[in-house]
């Protein structure tokens, strides 16, 4: 199956696009070659940007009490796994002390930096990172992969506790919802939610199958329209009945 994931606000668009950002920076940091470990410090830069936001410590360190709360509700539950409740609980309660540590302006202390800024900012310029713009970068990236991973883990570790927090968050929400089966008629879905308090709903499709949703929702309607891939082309829509599975998704 392959899922489409479409959030109904900002906040739920900010977590994803940070997961998808972390993930990101992961992958290229374990590797070794200089691209990688280029394209792992970029994407850094572009987690600093959108975790910009003031309030998203905040919002994550009131999500996680909330669902706290909710799960210490169980305790003594004959229905519920004690051991998994204890462990669900504690892994909030790491995540929000170490968010709670978190002192400053969201990464501060990389914008004090100014041998990293002065490499965001020709990044930002197409081919703006070549030898006789940054030499001193260009040094750096000659270093062993070794010393220049472990620089990159000390430069994003700071900045761990988000991603911790927010994986918690969208796991939750993600399990939050029940898939329920749909078929769009013609190739087109709506539907009236009616103020529906969702925060997201995910659309699944069977690899095979040769559709691409185009979801456009918000809390009082959901209109689907699949369409079809064309070799370099445009995708064009499809008059045929598309099966699909879907899942409202809320905390």
């Amino acid at each position: 199956m392959i899922t489409y994931e479409y959030p109904f606000n900002e906040r739920i668009r900010t977590l994803l696009r940070l997961e998808d950002l972390f993930e990101k920076a992961a992958y290229f940091m374990q590797l070794d070659g200089t691209h990688e470990h280029h394209i792992a410090l970029v994407t850094m830069f572009e987690i600093l940007e959108v975790a910009g936001r003031a309030d998203l410590k905040l919002d994550l360190i009131q999500e996680l009490e909330r669902q706290r709360q909710t799960l210490l509700a169980y305790r003594n539950n004959p229905d519920i796994s004690e051991e998994a409740l204890s462990g669900a609980l504690y892994e909030i309660e790491q995540a929000s002390a170490a968010l709670l540590a978190m002192t400053g302006k969201i990464g501060q202390y990389l914008r004090e930096n100014e041998w990293l800024m002065s490499i965001r900012s020709r990044a930002a310029i197409p081919g703006g990172v070549c030898e006789f713009d940054l030499p001193s970068y260009h040094y750096w990236l000659h270093h062993a992969p070794e010393h220049r991973r472990d620089a990159l883990g000390g430069w994003l570790k700071p900045l761990l506790p988000l991603r911790d927090g927010l994986t918690i968050v969208l796991r939750l929400l993600r399990a939050s919802g029940r898939p329920e089966h749909h078929v769009a008629k013609g190739g087109l879905f709506q539907m009236m939610l009616g103020g529906s308090g969702a925060q997201m709903v995910r659309v699944s499709l069977h690899v095979q199958a040769p559709f691409i949703p185009e979801i456009s929702a918000n809390k009082y309607a959901l209109n689907i329209r699949y369409s079809r891939p064309e070799g370099e082309g445009k995708p064009r829509h499809v008059d045929s009945d598309v099966d699909f599975d879907m899942v409202f998704c809320n905390l």
